[in-house]
C-alpha cells in the first residue's frame, strides 16, 4: 500500500509539472503545418525556394498588382511591419502574387516600390499559377481562385484571403493574423493593433528560437 501511495504521488508531481503548475496548463504551441519546398521568381529575377528562408522567422502575405479591394491594405500593414521588425537580423517578409500571369517581375517591382519594400528584406514572388495556387491552398491553407466571369470586374479578377501568415524558422506555420485594419464594408476592426502586437511578438519570439 506505501508503494502504491508513493507511485500515486510521483505521478501526481509529474502532472502538476506538465501543467506548469497550479496555475493550470499553458497555451499550447500553434503550429498548422509545413510550407514544404517552393521556388518562384523574385522580382529582381533571382530565383527564390524555401530553402532560403531557413534559419529565419518569416511573413507571407498575398495579393496581386491590379487589385482594388485588401491588396493594398494588407502591403500597408507588411510594409508597417517591415519598419517595426528592422532590427530583426532573422527575419524576412515574403509576397506571393495570385495573379502571375499578369504580375511578371517588372509589375511586381514598380508595385513593390509604392511600398518602399526593401529589396533584400521584403521578396515579391511570382511563378506559375498552379503552382501558387496549390502552395497557397494546400500549404497555407487559405482560399483563392478566380473569380466567376459576372464578378470579374476589373480589380477584382481573384479572391484570396487577407491573412498574413507567420512562419518559423524550420518552415513550419505558427500563426495567422488579419492584415487589413477595416472589413471589405468599411467597417473598422477595433483589435487590429492588438493583432498587429501579438503578430510581432510572435515574430520576435520565433526569431530568438534555434532552428
Amino acid at each position: 500500500m506505501a508503494k502504491r501511495k508513493c507511485l500515486l504521488g510521483a505521478l501526481a508531481l509529474v502532472l502538476l509539472a506538465a501543467s506548469g503548475g497550479c496555475g493550470g496548463a499553458s497555451a499550447p504551441v500553434q503550429d498548422y503545418g509545413e510550407v514544404g519546398d517552393f521556388q518562384f521568381t523574385e522580382r529582381s529575377g533571382k530565383v527564390i525556394e524555401a530553402k532560403d528562408l531557413k534559419g529565419k522567422a518569416w511573413l507571407a502575405s498575398f495579393v496581386f498588382t491590379r487589385c482594388t479591394g485588401p491588396c493594398p491594405q494588407v502591403c500597408a500593414t507588411m510594409a508597417k511591419l517591415q519598419e517595426k521588425l528592422r532590427d530583426l537580423a532573422d527575419c524576412q517578409l515574403v509576397t506571393f502574387t495570385v495573379d502571375p500571369e499578369r504580375d511578371n517581375p517588372m509589375e511586381l517591382k514598380n508595385y513593390a516600390d509604392n511600398f518602399r519594400a526593401d529589396a533584400n528584406r521584403w521578396w515579391f514572388l511570382t511563378g506559375t499559377e498552379e503552382a501558387l495556387h496549390q502552395l497557397i491552398r494546400q500549404r497555407f491553407h487559405l482560399g483563392v481562385g478566380k473569380n466567376p466571369a459576372e464578378a470579374a470586374k476589373p480589380g477584382a479578377e481573384f479572391f484570396h484571403s487577407s491573412k498574413i501568415a507567420v512562419v518559423d524558422k524550420v518552415g513550419r506555420i505558427r500563426g495567422f493574423f488579419e492584415g487589413t485594419a477595416a472589413t471589405p464594408d468599411g467597417f473598422l476592426l477595433p483589435d487590429f493593433e492588438k493583432n498587429l502586437g501579438d503578430l510581432e511578438n510572435l515574430v520576435r519570439q520565433l526569431a530568438t528560437e534555434k532552428p
